[in-house]
């Protein structure tokens, strides 16, 4: 089970391999442009051909609630937590694409399909992370396909675009009906990234909402990475400069040591915040294994067929997630990006894939499960106390 896991995971890193050819300038190969031209849906974006969208009141547009029984609940082995909905503190998650598929430009939001599978994947590999600080809300959307990503930036930002109002939709819902006026942390992973910044620049920092948010764990933005020019440009909200600090922003994106900056063939910009999960401070320095909480392996099967093809579900169930590994590596943030100790022969080494690619966007959580986890806490903690002062 656990080779299947692992080539899993790879396959996800052949995903970012390909949009790496693209960014990097190899996308003028042949080869690729005629694999572009196939994996491209068969017509141009039209908002009014999708599927109608999501009504936030229908749980089952919710791929985690409290007082469901999901993924998002599952915990590492030996580790306890509060039961869902017992918690003073809220979290919103955005999960990141699983619609690896391009028959539509947006996700059909079929439950029986592999792209929900993979929804389910992040639940229990992601957004478990905060179940022991908060109570998790976490929206299905109509994402947009990994395909969007590998075309033009205008053509990207129309269909990011149109998901993204679906997320804000969740979130207004979430806020009204669900939310009743407690503290909440915002969470994300890659294309929920983009969401999650977009959403706090638009919504959150903009009124009382700032005031009530513990803090915003917006992780593995890697093509759109968070930058400190898009924070500087918000009233209440910042980078995170420390543990403790609250109504903040954290971000990374990981690589292998050796790796170059340029992997995969994406610039980082300047200015691209990396929070290194290990101290929670944004600066260059090392920081060692010692400091690693744990790292938890994957539980289950990512779907990442990729282009055309049936949505297929593998009617996989995720039932627990393994003990961490303590320790288990350092963390060190440079150029934009967060390097980590290169997973060679380690139980995160995808069977060469990883190794090859030196990007390691798939495990963004899952090599600071821990740090995430207790971190969280800590924050919720921290504003809980400053709320009864």
């Amino acid at each position: 089970m656990k080779i299947v896991k692992r080539i899993s995971v790879g396959l996800g890193v052949i995903v970012l391999a390909l949009l790496g050819l693209y960014f990097s300038g190899y996308g003028g190969d042949l080869a690729f442009r005629a694999f572009l031209a196939y994996s491209q849906p068969a017509s141009e974006f039209d908002a009014h051909t999708t599927v109608a969208e999501p009504e936030y009141s229908d749980a089952i547009n919710w791929a985690a609630l409290p007082e469901g029984n999901d993924p998002a609940d599952l915990m590492p082995e030996g580790v306890d937590g509060a039961v869902q909905g017992e918690h003073p503190v809220d979290v919103f998650f955005i999960h990141p694409t699983g619609f690896m598929r391009s028959n539509t430009w947006t996700s059909p939001m079929d439950l029986n399909s592999g792209t929900e599978e993979n929804t389910l994947w992040m639940m229990a590999n992601q957004a478990s992370v905060f179940n022991g600080c908060c109570n998790v809300y976490a929206p299905r959307y109509r994402e947009a396909t990994i395909v969007s990503y590998f075309g033009e930036t205008k053509l990207r930002d129309v269909v990011l675009g149109f998901a993204y109002e679906d997320v804000k939709r969740a979130f207004t819902y979430f806020i009204e009906h669900y939310n009743q006026d407690r503290p909440f942390i915002i969470a994300s992973h890659s294309q929920g990234t983009h969401h999650a910044m977009r959403l706090l620049r638009e919504v959150v920092d903009t009124g009382e909402l700032s005031e009530r948010m513990v803090a915003a764990y917006l992780v593995g933005g890697i093509v759109i990475p968070v930058t400190h020019s898009s924070l500087s440009s918000m009233a209440n909200i910042s980078a995170c400069t420390d543990s403790e600090q609250l109504r903040c922003v954290v971000h990374w994106d990981t690589q292998a040591e050796g790796a170059p900056a340029d992997l995969l063939g994406l610039p980082r910009p300047a200015d691209s915040l990396c929070t290194n999960p290990l101290s929670w401070q944004v600066n260059e320095e090392m920081v060692t294994a010692e400091q690693n909480a744990g790292a938890v392996f994957p539980e289950g099967t990512y779907n990442a067929a990729m282009g055309k093809g049936e949505d297929t579900s593998t009617s996989q169930a995720f039932e627990a997630l393994p003990a961490s590994l303590d320790q288990h590596t350092w963390a060190q943030c440079r150029d934009g990006w967060l390097y980590v100790q290169d997973q060679t022969g380690s139980e995160f080494d995808e069977a060469g894939t990883l190794v090859t690619s030196g990007n390691y966007h798939m495990l963004d959580y899952a090599l600071f499960y821990m740090n995430i986890r207790n971190n969280a806490k800590l924050r919720a903690n921290r504003y809980m106390e400053q709320r009864r002062k």
